[in-house]
């Protein structure tokens, strides 16, 4: 293994080894303005592969892709009055433009429900217009007080669902179908992140929600973070937006909606579910890169090699990337491809060369062999499923063996202090929640006996999941 780089251990202060692992495994920069972050090619790469992967999964459920100004007029905002209530806080709102004030302010986009209402109230005349699924990628601003850069920024990117439908089942379903088929298959399958479904409690909920679901994940530190939502709107918003369509036994009804999104909080969540001390580890389908092949030494033949070996697996439709940069010293290029935690490293010298084989660092399971050259082509798709695979187990049993039942308030906090407590919902309630919050631990979610999602708050057998939280 290569020699371990200068990061922060996670054991000493784990915030301090996330902002160590940004810097230098080149994921972000803060930006000019208190909050924004500059996304560097790195960081960026994972993005966008999150992007691919869950815009395929949000199309096979329907929906299609749209774009909403980023502009909104104040005055729509405030017709949902507890959807303004949560965002009033938050908001950026522009007050001139062009040299002259605004004659009505603009709020910069925080979510998009009432611009989004403003168009569905046009384009749905009749129960032939529904459902009407959309989607749109885009950035959004929330001025938060306590930035870190992926987890809470001023600005960040995400995708945003928006749907309307003709009965509250139909939009319940859909909301509930977007939390399981989209999201938590896409964190299963491609994050390696074994995320706790749940439903929010009504003090949790999205402002102008009739319920939110949500997807949980324990990091490596214990404390739990908000990955993905989906919410139940109701008729809320569809009754201040006049959102209304003609039914087919001719009379008129108020639309069902739900809205749910992700952010490039992912990014964040990715690094410090799966990362250790010698920096990231990067499930290899999402990895934008999954195996460096590297010439040890400056040898004309072997740089040859490294090159042809690196063409035939990007053939095999391997994503690879070739490290010929041989006037930069062997070592520092190790450490900061296990920095960027690309899942296998191929090393290949002179003697590798002339033994036809080279060596494979892995970065996921550990360890470091020798394999033929002539093998890659079967074996790496192989060994990066492997990975995948111990990723997503290791994700699992963290969060698992994290999890602990109590009896009190006092034992939640405790317990909160290095991973999760849990305790019937019953008997925590609603002051329950409120005192825990003002000891820094939150009621992350609301789930059933058996794991799955409660029907409603007080479904018998219902239990409240308390953490910490980024």
């Amino acid at each position: 293994m290569a020699k371990a780089p200068v990061l922060t251990p996670q054991a000493e202060d784990f915030p301090r080894w996330y902002q160590d692992l940004l810097n230098k495994a080149e994921l972000a920069d803060n930006g000019p303005v208190r909050g924004t972050m500059v996304i560097r090619p790195y960081g960026f790469g994972l993005w966008e592969h999150m992007q691919q992967e869950m815009d395929a999964r949000i199309k096979r459920a329907g929906a299609q892709n749209a774009y909403f100004p980023m502009f909104i007029p104040q005055s729509y905002l405030t017709r949902e009055a507890e959807h303004v209530e949560g965002f009033a806080p938050e908001l950026a709102v522009v007050t001139h433009g062009g040299g002259k004030q605004l004659e009505e302010p603009v709020v910069v986009r925080p979510t998009s429900e009432t611009i989004v209402n403003e168009y569905f109230s046009k384009w749905i005349q009749s129960y032939r217009d529904l459902p009407l699924l959309i989607n749109q990628w885009a950035n959004v601003v929330r001025w938060e007080k306590r930035p870190r850069a992926f987890l809470r920024t001023t600005e960040f990117l995400w995708q945003e669902g928006h749907t309307a439908h003709a009965t509250y089942e139909e939009a319940r379903d859909y909301a509930a179908m977007i939390q399981r088929d989209v999201y938590q298959a896409f964190l299963r399958d491609v994050l390696a992140i074994s995320a706790l479904p749940g439903r929010k409690t009504p003090s949790e909920r999205f402002a102008g929600a009739i319920n939110t679901l949500t997807l949980e994940g324990m990091m490596g530190d214990g404390k739990a973070l908000q990955l993905t939502t989906s919410h139940e709107l109701g008729q809320n918003f569809a009754k201040a937006f006049h959102t209304d369509y003609l039914t087919d036994s001719g009379g008129r009804e108020h639309v069902w909606q739900t809205s749910w999104g992700s952010t490039t909080r992912l990014v964040g969540g990715l690094i410090m579910v799966h990362g250790d001390d010698n920096g990231m580890r990067v499930p290899p389908r999402l990895a934008p890169v999954q195996i460096v092949v590297m010439a040890v030494k400056d040898d004309e033949a072997t740089v040859a090699k490294v090159r042809e070996v690196g063409r035939e697996l990007e053939a095999a439709g391997v994503r690879v990337k070739t490290d010929d940069r041989v006037d930069v010293a062997f070592g520092r290029r190790a450490v900061d491809w296990e920095l960027k935690g690309v899942p296998l490293r191929l090393e290949i010298g002179p003697r590798d060369l002339a033994a036809g084989t080279g060596m494979l660092a892995r970065r996921i399971s550990g360890g470091k062999s020798p394999i033929a050259l002539d093998a890659l082509i079967s074996e790496v798709p192989k060994l990066l499923e492997e990975d995948q695979a111990l990723m997503l187990r290791q994700s699992e049993e963290n969060r698992l063996s994290r999890t602990t039942d109590v009896d009190s308030l006092d034992e939640a906090v405790e317990v909160a202090a290095h991973g999760w407590a849990r305790m019937p919902w019953a008997k925590l309630g609603v002051e329950g929640e409120a005192a825990l919050g003002e000891r820094g631990v939150t009621v992350r979610c609301l789930v059933a006996e058996d794991g799955s999602v409660p029907e409603s708050d007080d479904a018998p057998g219902t239990l409240a999941v308390m953490a910490r939280a980024y």
